[in-house]
């Protein structure tokens, strides 16, 4: 993660309103390919956005009509969007899963649902009890697929393995639930609550965008139970 890539990008968690996004963070689409069971496979790139103005807005209520952007639905339905998530740093709260080989870090709150981890015998399994360098490669790569940061691979020399992403939000696309997903924010962007203060700065991170989950501002997956979040961004 280069903090100087992300210098003067931002997003500001307005009170009962949108994400407000300054910096000049590009925005665009990102597609879960699954495989034929339904988990997820690999990323796809989507539709880039161009964002007229600076900055632009992002709903985060979920009923706007002109998604991902905010068209000031968030009033006409009283939209409170209480933040609730624990601000303890990740690697404090995160369940440590200890391997042969590697360790693997899990903060389940932080959950989207991308189903990479499901994958095979699944991350855990073979972080934990994997010992060929295909099982080893697996773990890894389930892991930095997860867009929330929910799971790290962790080295048993203490380096955590962090996936390269560039500094962007990505609009996460779900074809095989049939459901928009959550904000994506890669590459140490920062994030400012409504009341002034920062979240943890982190390589990759999931905003809620349905206005349901009970982690706000994070994700929770529940935009999978949403009507309101059915079908794909345009």
């Amino acid at each position: 993660m280069d903090s100087k890539k992300s210098e003067g990008m931002k997003i500001r968690i307005l009170p009962e309103g949108p994400y407000e996004v300054v910096g000049g963070v590009p925005l665009n689409q990102a597609i879960i390919v699954p495989d034929t069971d339904g988990a997820g496979a690999e990323w796809k790139g989507g539709k880039s956005y161009q964002p007229a103005d600076e900055p632009y807005h992002l709903c985060r209520c979920g009923h706007s009509g002109n998604k991902p952007y905010c068209d000031g639905q968030h009033k006409m339905i009283k939209f409170v969007g209480l933040e609730v998530a624990d601000k303890t740093p990740y690697e404090e709260v995160a369940e440590r899963y200890e391997g042969k080989t590697m360790d693997l870090l899990d903060q389940r709150s932080l959950c989207a649902v991308a189903r990479f981890c499901d994958r095979f015998d699944g991350v855990w399994e073979l972080a934990v009890n994997g010992v060929t360098k295909d099982e080893r490669d697996i773990a890894v790569y389930e892991a930095c697929c997860c867009p929330s940061g929910r799971l790290t691979i962790v080295k048993k020399n203490g380096e955590k393995i962090e996936p390269p992403l560039e500094c962007e939000i990505s609009v996460v696309q779900d074809p095989a639930t049939g459901h928009k997903g959550p904000l994506w924010v890669k590459g140490g962007i920062k994030i400012e609550g409504s009341d002034g203060e920062e979240y943890e700065t982190r390589n990759r991170v999931t905003l809620c965008r349905c206005g349901q989950s009970s982690n706000m501002p994070f994700c929770d997956s529940s935009h999978l139970n949403c009507t309101h979040m059915e079908g794909m961004d345009k």
